[in-house]
């Protein structure tokens, strides 16, 4: 369809317009050669009937020269008599005397002379006639002129011209203009087919590679063949192809990493309800601690569950803020406070280096409390037992600054540009969604704040978040309380 498509368009415009210009120049051609031939013919018939005309004239003034006489001896004597004919007309219209040696009866009335009655009857005593003979067919031009002296015996002369070399000669030009316009015509045809080709033949092979994309086979690529733009939109494809790999790539290993870190939860909360069943009433402690673990796990899969509804919020821009003037430094505080046991049981450094006093912000508590939450427990999740994980805050002007710091086993240069987006995991051994820093970052940048990390491999990683201050640009909007953004 593609092929057809756009090589109609192409003969209906491109070449539709190529060949009304060559038929535009194909009349305008033959009017051109036929008006140039035929009026150079005319004038030259035309030269010879005025100088005809000068000499009668000057036969008829002159009183020593006999007017019939002189008449008659121009036309038996005339120069031109190769190439035309003169005539001598008698006033009853016929040709009494010829150059060419012979006399006709023929009246000058009838249709093949109708420039002489033109002639006769105008006050320019000349008339032109540009047709053919009837006898013959024969194309010819005639001119008539009127003889000043109309008591002699002859009323006009006619100059004869046959018009059939004019007229092949025509014929000939015309065909030869003819032929090099079909030449130019045939030449648009194949260099455009050409054009047209380049064209048809890399978009057939972009089609071919998406028809395979459409049937899930993302490893077909685009060969490059050309500097154009259809070479920069197979460019342009193949790196679709490879975005749309690693997104289904990262795509799979979230479901694959969800499910498993769904399945673990579940998997203590049977185990532990199954231990808790087949034991009797009398072992309290062991009923205390399974209804501890699945108290633990099954908040694990709430929190786990709300990531995700909040992931799915910002994808559909559904995502919304409560935001008060709250205590950015009670809600870390508080963060760190959940997991310094955590960190004490899996012999892991949480240290806290918290400042007398920071200003308030303007924003959502809870939010704001699940970012240093997730922050912590990444740092936590990718630190081995006697590695640190290190939180400061400080203020500095207008701008809260905390900072997480970890000696873990840090993150690979290719990696880092790509752990805040969705579904991306630096390290697939470690526990985790892949999607917890993408839902941060958001969070981070409602509040008017950045995200930033810094990580070398096997040192460790820094997460440095800031938030503007209440009052400053992140300040309350005025007329608005505890207002649902």
């Amino acid at each position: 369809m593609a092929y057809q498509s756009i090589t109609r368009r192409w003969l209906f415009n491109s070449l539709g317009f190529v060949v009304i210009l060559l038929m535009v120049a194909e009349v305008a051609l033959i009017f051109f050669v036929r008006d140039y031939y035929y009026n150079s013919a005319q004038r030259i018939v035309q030269s010879s009937a005025d100088f005809g005309a000068s000499n009668m004239q000057s036969s008829y003034g002159d009183s020593r020269v006999n007017f019939t006489a002189s008449v008659r001896s121009m036309v038996e004597n005339f120069d031109d008599k190769n190439t035309m004919e003169l005539m001598a007309i008698d006033h009853n219209g016929r040709v009494s005397v010829s150059s060419s040696g012979f006399e006709s009866d023929m009246e000058a009335t009838e249709t093949t002379m109708p420039d002489y009655e033109e002639a006769m009857n105008s006050s320019a005593q000349q008339a032109v006639y540009n047709g053919t003979l009837e006898s013959t067919g024969e194309h010819i031009l005639a001119i008539t002129v009127v003889c000043p002296d109309l008591s002699s015996e002859y009323s006009a002369i006619r100059y004869v011209v046959s018009l059939a070399q004019v007229d092949k000669e025509v014929l000939t030009l015309i065909l030869a203009g003819t032929g090099g316009l079909l030449l130019v015509l045939a030449l648009v045809l194949v260099s455009n087919s050409f054009f047209i080709r380049s064209i048809l033949l890399p978009v057939r092979e972009i089609t071919g590679v998406a028809k395979q994309f459409a049937t899930g086979n993302m490893s077909a690529r685009i060969l490059k063949k050309t500097d154009d733009e259809i070479g920069e939109l197979g460019e342009v494809i193949n790196n679709m192809a490879d975005q749309i790999q690693e997104t289904e790539r990262m795509k799979n290993e979230f479901i694959s990493s969800v499910s498993h870190e769904l399945r673990t939860p579940l998997t203590a909360i049977k185990g532990w309800s199954e231990t808790m069943m087949s034991l009797g009433e009398g072992d309290t402690e062991m009923i205390q601690k399974g209804m501890h673990v699945i108290s633990a796990e099954t908040q694990r899969l709430s929190d786990m569950v709300e990531e995700l509804l909040d992931f799915s919020r910002i994808q559909n821009g559904r995502f919304t803020l409560v935001k008060t003037k709250m205590d950015l430094l009670a809600e870390l505080e508080d963060a760190v406070l959940i997991y310094t046991q955590r960190a004490s049981r899996d012999k892991k450094n949480l240290v806290f280096e918290e400042p007398d006093y920071m200003d308030m912000i303007y924003g959502d508590k809870n939010r704001i409390k699940q970012v240093f939450i997730n922050v912590i427990d990444n740092a936590l999740k990718y630190s081995d037992p006697g590695d640190t994980v290190t939180v400061t805050a400080s203020q500095e002007g207008d701008t809260i600054t905390v900072v997480v710091k970890d000696t873990g086993c840090g993150i690979a240069p290719e990696d880092l540009p790509h752990v805040k987006e969705k579904f991306y995991k630096a390290n697939a051994t470690r526990r985790g969604s892949g999607i917890g820093l993408a839902v941060v970052n958001e969070i981070v940048s409602l509040h008017g704040g950045t995200l930033e990390l810094e990580s070398k491999l096997g040192e460790g990683t820094q997460v440095t978040i800031t938030f503007p201050v209440y009052g400053t640009h992140g300040q309350l909007p005025s007329g608005k309380n505890n207002s649902e953004e």
